[in-house]
Order: C-alpha cells, then sequence, then structure tokens
C-alpha cells in the first residue's frame, strides 16, 4: 500500500530546548514570569500579561535575548533532531519568536521554524505580538494533509491540544500532569530514545 510522505511536525519550548519565559523568570527573580501554556491555555492573556511585567520592571528585548544566548538544547534533544531532520522532514511549529529563537535554532542545527513576531519600540521595549495566523500550529497541519502529507505531531502543552488532534497521529512528549491527564487520548513520552522508537514503528 502506498504510504504519503510525512512531516513529523514537533513543538519547540519545552520538547527541544527549554522554556524560555521560565529562564528569563529565574534570571530576574519575577516569579510570575515563569507561567507557561503549560499552566494556562489562554495564550493573549499570557502575552499580555508578560509584556505589562517587563515594562514594570523596565526589561527590554535585549535583557530576553542576552538570557537566552545563555541557554542550550535540552540533554539529547540536537541528536534527536538531527535524526530526524536526517531521515524525515521535521518542521518545528512554535508559539515563541523569530526574535528569540534564532540562537536556539542555530544550537539545534537550523531545522525549519514556524512561528510569530514580536512588536518592538524605538527603546527597544516589547510592546506586542504578532501571530502569524490565529491557531497556526493547528493550520499549519491542515495545511500539511491538504497538500498530500501525513503529519505526526508531537508537543506538551495546551497550546499544543488542536495541532495534536489535527495530525494523523498525535504524541504528548514530557507534558505536565494536568496536560496529559486531560488529554489521556494521546499517547505520553518522557525520553528521546523511546519517543525515537515508537516514531520508528509509524514511518
Amino acid at each position: 500500500m502506498d504510504r504519503k510522505p510525512t512531516i513529523i511536525a514537533m513543538d519547540l519550548e519545552g520538547v527541544l530546548v527549554p522554556e524560555i519565559w521560565i529562564a528569563v523568570a529565574v534570571k530576574t527573580g519575577i516569579e510570575k514570569l515563569k507561567l507557561t501554556t503549560r499552566d494556562l491555555p489562554d495564550y493573549d492573556a499570557l502575552m499580555k500579561g508578560r509584556i505589562a511585567i517587563l515594562r514594570e520592571h523596565n526589561l527590554k528585548l535585549k535583557d530576553i535575548q542576552d538570557v537566552i544566548d545563555t541557554l542550550e538544547p535540552l540533554e539529547g534533544a540536537k541528536e534527536y533532531a538531527d535524526w530526524l531532520r536526517y531521515s524525515n522532514q521535521l518542521i518545528l511549529l512554535s508559539d515563541t519568536y523569530y526574535e528569540f529563537a534564532y540562537p536556539l535554532m542555530r544550537k539545534l542545527g537550523n531545522p525549519t521554524l514556524l512561528c510569530n513576531t514580536l512588536e518592538v519600540d524605538g527603546e527597544n521595549f516589547i510592546t506586542g505580538y504578532r501571530l502569524r495566523q490565529q491557531d497556526g500550529k493547528r493550520r499549519a497541519v491542515e495545511a500539511f494533509r491538504q497538500i498530500g502529507f501525513r503529519v505526526i505531531a508531537a508537543g506538551d502543552s495546551y497550546n499544543d491540544i488542536s495541532m495534536l488532534k489535527e495530525a494523523d497521529i498525535g504524541l504528548l512528549f514530557r507534558p505536565p500532569s494536568n496536560v496529559a491527564s486531560e488529554f489521556p487520548e494521546f499517547e505520553v513520552f518522557r525520553e528521546y530514545g523511546e519517543l525515537r522508537t515508537r516514531l520508528e514503528a509509524l514511518l
């Protein structure tokens, strides 16, 4: 039986690299910045809250970029991403921003990334954000399927669920317990090795 070509669509933060906002929270000591889409499903409210906190503490885009420059991919992530890219088609679908992600993409070998952009004023303060499109992860998967691809998607947070549901096969990788318990229909994986084994069986 002929099988469609496959795209592996993966989230970025918490799956291949550390959560950027948590790293900023640790560096600055601002506890409220530790909230992520693993905790809150309302992305717009989350981002507006973050932007307000940054302004309150006089933190600029460069301050966040300086923290990001110190981050490395999660242990084993580069090797896992290399395997995927050399044997299959890997596309990262993220709600992060190109202004944040570029240093980490270089450290992962520059895989294809579809994400969003920030609005920054003349003083380098973040004033807002522009989504590539609403529900961009799901719609990207939908588009891949419409042009003849089979899609296997993996993520860890609330904002990945619509992508996982839209994919031919959806998998959770290192989700928090609340996400895993709310969406038991998705297999859960904790290590890159076991995720690779599962993907090898699916490909």
